[in-house]
């Protein structure tokens, strides 16, 4: 079995994907100290990120009826030329001397619309540009290279906003967009277009596909939850840390020991291959109830901080075994949508929780919250366990891989042959996928 890096169209993609997560890790930390330099508002720092997540939130299924109807390299490689323009338009604001608060609002929020198209064509992409039992593997190398990205990028943001200026973050994000946008002209790849349809319509069959699989939609829920309990936590945990466990050293420790699980889990969706991969993941992502129970028992500092990690291992190990799945699932005409309202739920959760979590700890204390999220991640995550779609989901059967580096980019390739709907839970438990 050849590498998926071995074929042109992953290496492509793979590189792009790369260079662009990079660019993204460094802007959050530098965001947060440019707004906060130019305002001193906490209140402004939050208008920005407004800006860019309400839009993102409200267009999402619209960018996943696009990312269907038209052909999802066009759509990537747009959007990232208007998000790059974005970051750069930021980045040359910073540097100008007397940053304003409005052209970097409505630049996020440029950027936020751009992203809602982007992101639902991730999969699409990755699904036309290899096929067969490859595709594990090259979901976990995007996944894997995603977090280290991830984990070195505060690092690289730090260097570049105390040597250079924060504007420079913001320039090095948009060029690393300009790249992307180059490797996606040479990308190939076959594109199956779907009868066109309204705009109703192809939301309600997107929808639909949602519907009629029960080990996705009660995924989506338990997935979802987790969001929400991972912003109470991400909320109240950094004063528990700083207050009862010995210091910001020790919330420092569990952030950067929860970045090493994700990639570590990411590492390991690579090689271990269950044969009930949903079911699996699934649990894994109910150990996020382990941290959240050590803070709110205040449990020794090392102990908080090796939960954390194994918990943030439980998230690494899903991200690539559960694109695998959905992407060899779903027709490839809906999976733009499909992904579309998975996205959906997961960023509208985490608004919630970071609303709801300091309301609740000044009325019942840190103890309450903290607990009752981690009795929500333990039911809603691993209860899919009792969902007879997610113990019947296998591995996906192996084929001889048809690397689609190899087909043109046009609507009127011919298709690859894909089981029905109806033939999804048709599976040989003992393949790996």
């Amino acid at each position: 079995m050849t590498h998926p890096l071995r074929l042109p169209a992953f290496r492509l993609l793979f590189l792009g994907r790369a260079i662009s997560t990079l660019g993204d890790a460094v802007v959050p930390a530098a965001l947060a100290i440019a707004v906060t330099r130019a305002t001193g508002s906490a209140g402004a720092l939050a208008l920005v990120l407004g800006c860019a997540m309400v839009p993102r939130l409200l267009l999402l299924p619209l960018g996943g009826v696009v990312g269907d109807r038209f052909n999802p390299r066009l759509v990537a490689l747009v959007t990232d030329l208007v998000r790059a323009a974005a970051q750069l338009a930021v980045g040359i604001e910073l540097l100008g001397g007397e940053p304003r608060l409005a052209p970097i609002a409505v630049a996020e929020a440029v950027g936020g619309v751009a992203s809602a198209f982007a992101m639902p064509t991730a999969s699409p992409l990755v699904a036309a540009a290899i096929d067969g039992p490859l595709r594990m593997r090259a979901n976990a190398l995007i996944a894997s290279a995603g977090n280290a990205a991830r984990l070195g990028g505060p690092a690289l943001a730090g260097v570049l906003v105390y040597t250079a200026g924060p504007g420079w973050a913001f320039v090095l994000d948009g060029a690393s967009f300009l790249v992307s946008a180059a490797l996606l002209t040479r990308l190939k790849v076959r594109h199956t277009p779907g009868e066109r349809r309204s705009l109703r319509a192809d939301l309600t069959q997107g929808w639909s596909e949602v519907r009629s699989r029960d080990w996705y939609w009660t995924s989506l829920i338990g997935h979802g939850v987790w969001n929400g309990a991972a912003a109470v936590l991400l909320t109240l945990g950094p004063l528990i840390a700083t207050r009862q466990l010995g210091g910001e050293g020790v919330w420092i420790a569990m952030t950067q020991a929860g970045a090493i699980g994700v990639l570590t889990g990411s590492l390991l969706a690579g090689r271990f291959r269950p044969r009930r991969p949903v079911l699996v993941a699934n649990l894994g992502l109910a150990l996020y109830a382990l941290p959240l129970t050590t803070l709110a028992l205040t449990a020794p500092a090392p102990l908080t901080v090796a939960a954390y990690a194994l918990a943030m291992t439980g998230l690494g190990f899903l991200s690539p075994v559960w694109q695998t799945v959905v992407q060899h699932e779903f027709p490839p005409q809906v999976l733009a949508r499909v992904t579309s309202y998975d996205w959906l739920l997961s960023l509208a959760a985490a608004p919630i929780g970071y609303t709801l979590a300091p309301l609740a700890a000044d009325t019942w204390g840190d103890t309450g919250p903290l607990l009752v999220s981690a009795a929500l991640v333990a039911i809603a995550c691993a209860g899919t366990a009792a969902v007879p779609g997610v113990r019947r989901i296998g591995r996906p059967v192996t084929v001889e891989a048809a690397p689609a580096s190899d087909a043109v980019d046009t609507a009127s390739a011919p298709t690859r042959d894909r089981e029905a709907p109806g033939d999804a839970v048709r599976r040989d438990p003992t393949i790996p996928a």
